[in-house]
């Protein structure tokens, strides 16, 4: 029992370290909670008690990617430099690399999916839709290193020649809608056989649970998603998908272009297995209804309760979710991936999506304390925030709500019905596109010299 005890002390006081001692410092406390400790523990491996230990390694892997320079060398140069007083180092990557490696994907998996469902379950009833939770479904790409085992993975698109793309994967994420904490994600190959977004969401249905509202854009207006969603107690607001046609003449009318129709089952799609396309419902009544010119379809059928400006209102939320992957995939860099191995870069998306739960763990908090909405504060200005703060002296938890209130103190701009082209006003620079691979354009370059013109 005692050296269980010890065990576990030595366990805590490892992670105590890599909360204060790694770049994520006070928002890395966040994964001091019970259950998400607990995680920690399970999926920890066996190892020797060496400078990156699992902990350790999770720390900067986080602070690689919640800070502006990424790079490997950045954060071995911090831990480094933070540790000259235990032990003389040199700043040589090759053992942080290989301690990634050596990272249980499970661990923060699991993390990044114990904190959302946390930061989810602890939002008030004020931040839900009549008291009801509502999750946001979309789908994105990421891109990376073109590597042989990453094109091999996530092969290009199939219309760039070999050796000018970069291997591109397609992810669906769900996102809370009142704190905006990812819940989970599924990955797959940009193109292929069930890698379209519809089959993607299905391998992460279990995320919703009775009672929840999902909001999604027209893609996912389909008739057997909507019925699996009912079968799980789940009502949808989504807009009408471009291949159905609304007749509002039709149907039993609840107001001026809303009303209520039937459904009917389509054929069974060859992907569909028959014995599930069998439980299925002949039919699903559906409310049809138009706001701000668009055709919405719902699940709540009832225009007392689900009022039409209230259901126009919720879908423009829908909204969030687009900032909401432009904070991952922008503002933590997510966007283009850095390793250069499939595994590395699931591991790699995770951990980003963990470092994004840890700073809306922190908005929430914030938000919390000063009786606002999370999406009224700025992701970016909370991370600017933090990395200053982490920068300076060792900080307790009065300096954290502190922290939170200067977080809270700046509103981000309400910008109703914003419109903005989709161009850039400053010009490129004027260099020509690669339209072969870079090897042969180097060879003609050794051969040849560089063209007159770029």
């Amino acid at each position: 029992m005692d050296s269980t005890r010890k065990l576990r002390h030595a366990q805590q006081q490892s992670i105590t370290r890599c909360a204060s001692s790694t770049d994520f410092s006070q928002i890395g406390s966040a994964l001091q909670h019970k259950s998400l400790f607990q995680i920690i523990e399970e999926e920890q491996p066996e190892h020797r008690e060496r400078v990156f230990t699992p902990t350790v390694t999770l720390g900067a892997f986080l602070s690689q990617a919640l800070d502006a320079d990424a790079s490997c060398q950045s954060v071995v140069n911090k831990i480094a430099v933070d540790r000259l007083h235990e032990w003389v180092s040199a700043v040589n990557t090759s053992a942080y690399c290989q301690a990634r490696q050596r990272l249980p994907l499970n661990m923060v998996v699991r993390l990044t999916r114990q904190l959302g469902g946390m930061i989810d379950d602890n939002t008030p009833q004020q931040w839900r839709w009549h008291g009801r939770p509502v999750k946001l479904v979309d789908g994105t790409t990421v891109s990376m290193p073109d590597t042989a085992e990453n094109q091999a993975r996530f092969p290009q698109q199939a219309t760039q020649e070999p050796g000018l793309g970069f291997p591109i994967a397609r992810l669906v994420g769900i996102i809370a809608y009142g704190s905006g904490a990812l819940l989970n994600v599924a990955y797959a190959p940009f193109q292929g056989k069930g890698t379209g977004e519809h089959s993607l969401l299905r391998e992460i249905l279990d995320t919703f649970t009775e009672g929840d509202i999902v909001v999604a854009d027209r893609y996912y207006a389909s008739y057997f998603l909507i019925a699996e969603l009912q079968s799980r107690g789940v009502d949808v607001v989504m807009q009408q998908h471009a291949g159905r046609r609304t007749d509002f003449r039709k149907g039993r009318s609840l107001g001026s272009k809303d009303h209520v129709v039937e459904w009917r089952k389509p054929a069974r799609p060859k992907w569909m297995d028959p014995s599930w396309y069998e439980l299925l419902p002949d039919s699903l009544s559906i409310r049809e209804l138009q706001v701000d010119k668009k055709v919405l379809v719902t699940t709540l059928l009832s225009d007392k309760t689900a009022p039409r400006k209230q259901l126009g209102d919720l879908y423009k939320d829908r909204w969030q979710i687009e900032l909401n992957l432009r904070e991952i995939k922008t503002t933590l860099g997510m966007d283009v991936l850095r390793c250069k191995t499939p595994e590395m870069v699931i591991k790699e998306i995770w951990v980003h999506l963990l470092a994004y739960n840890l700073v809306r763990w922190l908005m929430n908090r914030s938000a919390t304390l000063a009786g606002i909405l999370p999406k009224e504060i700025s992701f970016k200005h909370t991370l600017q925030l933090w990395r200053v703060f982490v920068s300076g002296p060792r900080r307790n938890d009065a300096d954290l709500d502190s922290l939170c209130g200067l977080i809270a103190g700046i509103a981000v701009g309400k910008r109703p019905g914003r419109v903005e082209p989709r161009r850039v006003k400053r010009r490129p620079k004027p260099y020509g596109l690669l339209s072969e691979p870079r090897s042969v354009a180097r060879e003609k370059i050794r051969k040849c010299g560089h063209p007159k013109k770029a």
